[in-house]
């Protein structure tokens, strides 16, 4: 039997937070370890119940993004999904940056919730299709050194980082190639290593900006 991931949510609207945690709750998988409002919550419960996944809102008392780096400082290992209303660039970018490793805009169902956190749990990062793509076309400072670094990619490689750019999953990357789910996982460490990027986004942004380098 698969060990349920352990969960807790930190949210100041208590309505959504039931929400949240009743929807989780009626899916097999998932315990429920820790539920808070504040900055001073999320912080107290990651040190104390160590879940998981920490789902962490961006508005709320003392801030989800000033919260983030003060719980990975003490639990580096956290996951943390950033589950808010706010589609703005820089909270996307500041929460990536400071460690979150997934971050998801409070439209989601309770099913597509559960598969995001499944992911997370599982050591993927997940960004939300709407706000990747916007960070991909939206610009950043294009990179020349990591367009040339796309140069020591393999074709295999190549392959893959041109799907996640298209906002694929590793298991949608791996049927689509014919590939073992585990074995798109290694090649995105490769790619990971070889850009010297910390998550998808970061990837796709690469990519994105090989392709205008070529003109």
């Amino acid at each position: 039997m698969t060990t349920a991931i352990s969960l807790a949510v930190i949210d100041d609207h208590p309505l959504f937070r039931e929400g949240v945690i009743r929807s989780l709750g009626e899916i097999d998988g998932f315990a429920i370890v820790g539920e808070g409002s504040t900055k001073e919550d999320a912080i107290r419960i990651s040190e104390n119940e160590r879940p998981d996944v920490l789902l962490l809102d961006i508005s709320m008392p003392g801030g989800g993004l000033n919260a983030l780096p003060l719980i990975l400082e003490r639990v580096p290992d956290q996951k943390i999904v950033m589950l808010t209303v706010s589609e703005a660039n820089d909270d996307v970018t500041t929460a990536l940056k400071s460690g979150a490793k997934g971050y998801v805009l409070k439209g989601v169902g309770s099913r597509a919730l559960a598969d995001i956190l499944r992911t997370v749990a599982s050591g993927e990062s997940y960004v939300a299709p709407t706000l990747s793509a916007r960070l991909i076309s939206g610009g950043g400072n294009a990179s020349s050194k990591k367009a040339e670094l796309l140069r020591d990619l393999t074709g295999r490689e190549s392959e893959v980082l041109q799907l996640v750019a298209e906002g694929l999953s590793n298991k949608h990357i791996g049927l689509k190639l014919d590939l073992h789910e585990k074995t798109v996982k290694h090649h995105m460490t490769q790619i990971f290593a070889k850009l010297g990027v910390a998550n998808r986004t970061e990837a796709a942004m690469a990519f994105r900006d090989a392709l205008e380098s070529r003109g």
